[in-house]
């Protein structure tokens, strides 16, 4: 087996070698899991129910540990990559309490009732981004075994440390083998087989929208299994003339596309800004925005701007800004990167943007805000959707109607 080479965004070095799955890993990984599912969903309910309480503690009595391990591999900032680790475990004992309560219905019908029962389907497939490693991988195995499903987890092969982790760790807190399970690979290569593979019975995703396309057409050409998709998103933030507190709105502006380097699916990249407050507003966005985020060791208590994954997404993301530039819309501060190894994008504002701009419609994935003015509701919302993205929207306003 070839070896995967794990590398440092923050310094660009090598970090770790794993073992990289192909399909013949692939393959053996969803066997044990197939081989597993028989006792996995004849456990008990409550003990089912202890098992994943048990898992959460082994995981809480290292979150330490996982945390340092997620800030260096993903380039997150520690206090953020603590509380990831705390929302992972946090995941895992909520699940916890499903197994007692996944109920059927009683229907009445003529000439008799009708039951419905809820049981698990098999092997699931999860395959994971690399932006919330843990996060998102516990959000699917955590329902997914509670609800008496065997899991193949396929972390991104940029950020795959964590999840190789959990497999140890749900091992040693008793979890059966062959339950859960973790194959490290190109998503082209290990992602893909598990889409095609007849004994996979459903697959959950989170990444792009181009891949999540190719899961549609991966689980119709097998046996039509269940996909469960989340993908890209382009999200609005809509701030009208009557909000309260400017400030606040302001504040939530910010930490709404910086947070995560934003490199985040839901980050609101669109500011869509009501004319009346749009000067006030943005002046306060540039006060506040540029010096809101300090760039950093990932491991540094004082640092909450890590770097992005790769040099190749950096270069990606500078792209995108030099096209705003070029575009016409008003580069307000940042669009550069600071003078640190690794991977780092500074904060970055446009203002004067349309929405026909590139850095309106398209998913940068990185700390890049676009300030719309808009005359109004009727305008911003129009603005909103004309997007090929619906993963979310906010509005800011008084007035709940």
């Amino acid at each position: 087996m070839s070896m995967l080479s794990v590398i440092e965004p923050a310094t660009a070095r090598l970090m770790a070698e794993v073992p990289q799955a192909g399909v013949e890993e692939t393959d053996a990984a969803v066997a044990k899991a197939k081989a597993a599912f028989p006792a996995w969903r004849d456990v008990a309910p409550g003990d089912r129910a202890s098992l994943i309480h048990r898992l959460a503690d082994a995981l809480a009595a290292e979150h330490e540990e996982l945390a340092r391990l997620e800030a260096r591999n993903a380039g997150k900032p520690i206090g953020s990559a603590r509380g990831e680790i705390g929302m992972a475990i946090d995941t895992f004992r909520y699940y916890a309490g499903a197994p007692e309560r996944l109920l059927g219905k009683t229907i009445p019908v003529a000439g008799g009732v009708d039951m419905t029962f809820r049981e698990p389907l098999g092997v699931v497939g999860l395959i994971v981004p690399w932006n919330f490693p843990l996060t998102i991988a516990s959000w699917k195995a955590a329902p997914a075994l509670a609800a008496g499903n065997t899991i193949v987890l396929k972390p991104a092969e940029l950020t795959p440390l964590t999840a190789i982790e959990l497999e140890r760790v749900a091992l040693a807190a008793g979890i059966p083998e062959g339950v859960l399970n973790v194959v490290v690979g190109p998503g082209r290569v290990c992602g893909q087989r598990l889409v095609e593979h007849p004994d996979v019975a459903k697959i959950a995703f989170t990444g792009s929208t181009e891949i999540g396309k190719l899961m549609l057409v991966y689980a119709g050409q097998s046996n039509m299994k269940r996909v469960a998709l989340e993908c890209g998103g382009k999200s609005p933030q809509i701030f009208l003339a009557d909000l309260e507190d400017l400030d606040r709105a302001v504040s939530y502006a910010i930490n709404g596309i910086y947070g995560n380097m934003g490199e985040v699916c839901n980050a609101g990249s669109r500011l869509l800004i009501d004319k009346p407050i749009a000067g006030a507003f943005i002046e306060r966005f540039i006060e506040r925005g540029r010096t809101a985020y300090r760039a950093g060791d990932p491991l540094d208590p004082e640092t909450n701007l890590g770097p992005l994954v790769t040099a190749q997404h950096r270069s990606r993301v500078l792209d995108y800004i030099g096209r705003g530039k070029r575009e016409g819309a008003r580069l307000e501060f940042g669009g550069d990167a600071p003078e640190l190894p690794g991977s780092y994008v500074n904060p970055t504002l446009f203002s004067r943007v349309s929405n026909g701009m590139t850095i309106a419609r398209e998913e940068i994935f990185g700390p890049v805000a676009a300030a719309i003015e808009v005359n109004g509701l009727e305008e911003a919302l129009k603005i909103a959707n004309d997007s090929i993205y619906g993963l979310a929207a906010s509005v800011w306003t008084r007035d709940l109607a």
